[in-house]
């Protein structure tokens, strides 16, 4: 039959699609309900289309406070994490040391373990060294565990890197600063900015290790625990819906700039 031929033939296109939907689909609910005009202090069910939440996202007192205060820390947390993650994924491949390969193997540590076990940990080292809980406890955890998932991606892409190509930069006299970044770090900036947006969503979306090293700091998702609590705002499904829409459009500026690439290579 031509339906069960076509069928076959788009099997794996439409069980991609489904999936899609699939994991889109709290995104679009949390988008629909950023214009709901609920009646009581929840917004779960639908009541009436309205813009007033748009209009003032920071109508929730300490709502804008603790998205600003996770912005700044999910950027220094980048930063540090992106910088050092490089470093390392430059140093594992590229040189033989002693315990290349424990270090190879602590890498993925924390992202297999447990975030509550990592958390606790933290939390107790913190104590003992008498450190006081809050913004530098909190950028000190984000670093150490968005590390591995930098080094991760940082490290495939430099594995993959053709070594020749510094190696003609060499022979046409150029420096080893020069052949670093006319050659090695555009080569490796995909990798890197891979690592660095990564970075940036784990610590912004990060909960449970923050919760247990913040002491008396709030970040955004500790306000959106806090809030639903009590009651759940209509901002933190506009808050929630732009960060997505950031999301989307720096992917696709990405799609958009590799195909360019591709094209004037070609």
């Amino acid at each position: 039959m031509p339906f069960v031929n076509w069928l076959k033939r788009n099997l794996v296109v439409i069980a991609g699609l489904l999936t899609l939907a699939y994991l889109l689909l709290p995104n679009v609910v949390v988008t629909v309900f950023s214009f709901n005009q609920p009646k009581g202090r929840f917004n779960y069910a639908w009541r009436q289309f309205s813009t007033d939440a748009w209009k003032d996202p920071c109508g929730v007192a300490g709502m804008c406070d603790s998205l600003s205060l996770s912005l700044q820390i999910a950027f220094w947390a980048t930063l540090g994490a992106t910088v050092l993650g490089t470093m390392i994924a430059f140093a594992l491949v590229r040189y033989r040391f002693r315990a290349r390969g424990t270090v190879n193997s602590l890498i993925f540590l924390p992202m297999a373990m447990p975030e509550v076990v990592m958390a606790a940990s933290l939390l107790t080292l913190f104590l003992n060294m008498g450190a006081q809980l809050g913004f530098w406890t909190i950028l000190i955890a984000h670093i150490m565990f968005c590390l591995s998932f930098v080094v991760t991606a940082v490290k495939a892409r430099v594995m993959s890197m053709d070594p020749r190509l510094e190696q003609a930069a060499q022979d046409l006299y150029a420096g080893p600063f020069q052949t670093f970044v006319r050659v090695t770090l555009p080569i490796a900036a995909p990798g890197i900015a891979a690592g660095a947006m990564l970075a940036f969503a784990l610590s912004f979306d990060d909960f449970i290790i923050t919760n247990f090293n913040a002491g008396s700091t709030v970040t955004f998702p500790m306000f959106v625990w806090g809030s639903a609590q009590r009651g759940t705002p209509v901002q933190i499904n506009v808050i929630g819906t732009a960060m997505f829409l950031v999301a989307v459009l720096l992917v696709l500026t990405s799609m958009v700039v590799g195909s360019r690439r591709k094209k004037n290579q070609a």
